[in-house]
């Protein structure tokens, strides 16, 4: 079995027919799954990583950094348990629906190969297709600004809809760091251990 762990930058080997492509970078057995749109609004033509070389992108990892989702910001920004992605993951023109129709495979592959406890979803694109795919929220007029870092209970997953960076006040930062950091006291993992059933004491967790 391949190692895909060895590696943080498109760890899955992924690959697709635009240039430039940006692949997810991050922790490839990650608590948080953080979900851009493309990197024309969250940034990463230029570095190849997501969420860099972009106001939007770099506030939003100061914000992880001050919340513990994110070791250290930068290009690339030192990551423990947090992957970073995108819905649409080629730079260039803007994306048609057609375009993300066509990548939409691709990024529900890597969704589930990351296996994330928890899913950010960056702006109103992203987190519609998030509460379409995870949960049974309405995707119809989805209010951003209602929906800031709060949680939603998904179908495997929790998910925390992130407002578009560029249009954080200092008080959606504040809301965002404060929920992520109240979140990562409990017990978000939601595991159960049923090692209990097997005939060693070796723990076995499970979802």
């Amino acid at each position: 079995m391949k190692n895909v762990t060895a590696r943080q930058h498109n760890p899955f080997g992924f690959d697709a027919p635009c240039e430039p492509f940006v692949p997810g970078y991050g922790d490839a057995n990650a608590h948080f799954h953080v979900i851009g749109d493309h990197p024309g609004v969250h940034g990463g033509e230029t570095s190849g990583i997501p969420f860099t070389d972009n106001p939007a992108g770099e506030r939003l990892q100061r914000a992880l950094v001050e919340a513990g989702l994110l070791i250290e910001a930068g290009t690339p920004p030192t990551v423990e348990k947090t992957y970073l992605s995108y819905l649409y993951m080629c730079g260039g023109d803007p994306p048609t629906d057609a375009d993300y129709d066509e990548l939409e495979p691709l990024f529900d592959t890597e969704l589930r190969a990351i296996t994330a406890h928890v899913l950010l979803p960056v702006g109103e694109r992203a987190t519609r297709h998030v509460f379409a795919n995870t949960t049974s929220e309405p995707t119809e007029s989805i209010d951003m600004a209602a929906r800031h870092a709060t949680e939603v209970v998904g179908s495997g997953w929790l998910v925390y809809p992130i407002k578009e960076p560029a249009e954080w006040t200092d008080d959606d930062a504040d809301a965002l760091v404060d929920a992520l950091t109240a979140l990562l006291e409990t017990d978000y993992r939601r595991e159960a251990d049923l090692g209990r059933f097997l005939p060693n004491d070796d723990p076995y967790l499970v979802r």
